[in-house]
């Protein structure tokens, strides 16, 4: 028995059985299992900005936009990464390595996903306020005053006007 299974069950540490030191065996290197967190903070980020895409004033061409997609790519990534994982703990050590590795960028590629989903979102948010700014600063009525240099008295399209009723 290894160390490392000894110190998981809670067994005694048994002594080598021969004065031979035992043979050194090629583990494959331990990775650690991401956690889940960054998904949630992604999770957490998106129902934020779902919040404030909510309040500002919709763009029609942005709800033709689809997140399905990325959301399927994502979910498969997942359970993938899941799927990985528990292949990687009923494997042999040798070959649970690199199954432990690939898992983990199954779960980059979820996170890859998410974040280009958040990054979309984020674009829309800002073309949006964008919009608002604009619509904003725009004047509504041509007739309203222009800030410049100097006087408007009328345009030319008033003067000729005022000299069609003249005749």
């Amino acid at each position: 028995m290894t160390k490392k299974l000894e110190d998981l069950f809670n067994l005694e540490t048994s002594a080598p059985t021969s004065a031979e030191p035992a043979p050194a065996v090629n583990e494959a290197p331990v990775v650690e299992p991401p956690t889940h967190e960054a998904v949630d903070n992604i999770e957490k980020t998106t129902r934020e900005i779902q919040r404030i895409t909510n309040t500002l004033p919709q763009i029609q061409e942005l709800n033709d936009l689809d997140d399905k997609e990325l959301d399927h790519l994502a979910d498969k990534a997942e359970k993938a990464y899941d799927d990985l994982m528990d292949l990687g703990m009923n494997v042999e050590v040798r070959y649970s390595g690199r199954i432990f590795e690939v898992a983990s960028s199954m779960l980059g590629n979820a996170i890859t996903a998410k974040t280009a989903k958040l990054d979309k979102k984020l674009k829309s948010v800002d073309l949006q306020l964008k919009k608002l700014k604009m619509d904003k600063d725009s004047p509504e009525d041509p007739n309203d005053i222009v800030n410049g240099t100097g006087y408007v008295i009328t345009d030319r399209n008033e003067l000729l006007k005022k000299l069609g009723q003249k005749d």
